[in-house]
């Protein structure tokens, strides 16, 4: 029982985003930030991308104080680990060895989506009363009232790592590269800002894409054209089919996402002798540009960066968006201006002997992952600007 006077806290799972008012849900999520927003979790669900059958129950949690609901957050049962980005193949293995369960496990994330956001979606209310004791006590709680063995909350925001942070919880760090606009007015502006090798490269690198005959069209919003959306996805599919796994959108997710969510949506394809032959998809989010996903057909000299990294920034600077997060991994990206970036995730395993072993590991992790980031920013390409310019 509470003590008299403190507020009772009550969580509920959702089996669909739609036995949640969207009007309720965006009272906590806003709308700024695509994958929070309410229609794409449901079209993930209606386009059954996020069902059972994909491994991916829908859990959503509902948290009441005092009986009145004070916040959501998006969450799954798993009964595997793909999609996720942040990975634990190697904690399951063990649990197998030893004869146990894993899975299912609760995921506190936006599917296939590694981007930082806010998870925990609380009122002001609820996150003042909320400790990071209360929190840890409440999602390993309701991850037993679920007869799950784990809990996992991937890539939060400042905020929620503040709620989360305490000594001696499972803490993971990983480390993604994103491009940050410096008050860039044009792509000519962020050149400017390079070494001048590195200026060069760049320019090389679009050059060899035009002169193969390559230019480029951007598409958004409702009235972007059927064929676009069908041909994007044949590109998407190709990433997949490539490396011989099954992609984990279908079309109709896409063609949802265009319909309920057409001022966020861009598309951009590379053309070639008037035929579409690759393309990438950028998501707007109030002050930040969303890479998401990409494909082709054929190779082609310097194609992915040029539409994936190069169009994006211009796509970013021409919205004035403060930054470009281009997706999970890639060196690559730290010659062409994208800068380091520490992400984060907290875990809760019930079992006390593994949540031992695996606090050993994410303290081991997190050293090699801060040293990574260090050396990292060694090889950014921006030229030294003297303290008084």
């Amino acid at each position: 029982m509470p003590e008299s006077g403190t507020p009772e806290l009550k969580i509920r799972s959702a089996r669909s985003i739609s036995d949640i008012n969207a009007d309720d849900w965006h009272q906590f999520s806003g709308t700024d930030n695509p994958f929070l927003h309410y229609d794409f979790l449901l079209s993930l669900e209606e386009s059954g991308c996020t069902t059972a059958a994909t491994g991916w129950t829908p859990s959503h949690l509902m948290f009441y104080l005092d009986d009145q609901l004070a916040g959501v957050a998006p969450a799954y049962l798993k009964t595997h680990s793909m999609g996720e980005y942040v990975f634990d193949w190697a904690w399951a293995d063990a649990y197998q060895r030893y004869g146990m369960n894993y899975y299912p496990k609760l995921l506190i994330a936006i599917p296939f989506t590694p981007c930082q956001g806010q998870r925990l979606l609380f009122s002001e209310k609820l996150r003042d009363w909320m400790t990071p004791e209360r929190i840890h006590q409440a999602l390993d709680s309701v991850t037993e009232g679920l007869d799950a063995h784990s809990w996992h909350l991937l890539f939060p925001d400042r905020r929620d790592q503040e709620l989360l942070d305490m000594e001696g919880t499972l803490h993971r760090i990983g480390c993604q590269f994103h491009w940050y606009n410096h008050g860039y007015k044009t792509f000519d502006d962020f050149l400017a800002s390079l070494t001048s090798r590195k200026r060069k490269s760049i320019r090389k690198e679009r050059r060899q894409v035009a002169d193969q005959g390559i230019s480029f069209r951007h598409f958004s919003g409702k009235d972007m054209p059927a064929h676009v959306l069908s041909a994007f996805y044949v590109f998407y599919q190709a990433t997949y089919l490539k490396r011989g796994q099954r992609p984990y959108l279908n079309s109709d997710f896409f063609h949802q996402l265009r319909e309920r969510q057409p001022e966020q949506l861009h598309i951009i394809m590379a053309v070639k002798d008037e035929q579409m032959i690759a393309g990438a998809l950028f998501l707007d989010g109030g002050d930040t540009l969303y890479g998401r996903y990409w494909g082709c057909l054929e190779e082609f000299d310097h194609l992915h960066f040029e539409t994936c990294y190069y169009q994006g920034i211009e796509l970013a600077i021409q919205h004035a968006l403060t930054r470009f997060d281009a997706g999970a991994q890639g060196e690559h990206k730290l010659v062409r201006g994208f800068e380091p970036v520490i992400t984060h995730s907290w875990h809760g395993i019930l079992h006390p002997g593994f949540r031992e072993a695996i606090a050993r590991f994410t303290q081991e992790e997190a050293e090699h992952v801060t040293a990574y980031a260090e050396d990292a920013l060694d090889a950014l390409p921006f030229r030294q600007v003297e303290p008084d310019q």
